[in-house]
């Protein structure tokens, strides 16, 4: 339980730092909070079959508020570009 706890922990340190280099576009926070709450809904349901719902759903909104924010500052950055070219 300690090992997960600092896992998760470590994980969403490293995820809050590493937004630090640049400023985070609407895409990137909306696509965060979309995939953490879909990550600990699905995270949820599968930990509860194990009996470890609470656990399941922490490492699920961990993993896909990582991965919604990573797929929205994509789509931040292609904005950008786009509206770089037309200057």
């Amino acid at each position: 339980m300690k090992k997960l706890n600092l896992i998760v922990i470590s994980g969403l340190c490293a995820f809050a730092l590493s937004n630090c280099t640049e400023p985070s576009g609407p895409n990137t926070k909306r696509g965060a909070v979309t995939g953490g709450l879909i990550g600990a809904a699905a995270g949820g349901i599968i930990g509860h079959q194990s009996g470890r719902g609470l656990e399941g759903a922490a490492i699920g909104g961990a993993v896909g508020a990582g991965t919604g924010a990573v797929y929205g500052n994509a789509q931040d950055q292609e904005q950008r570009a786009r509206q770089n070219e037309g200057h």
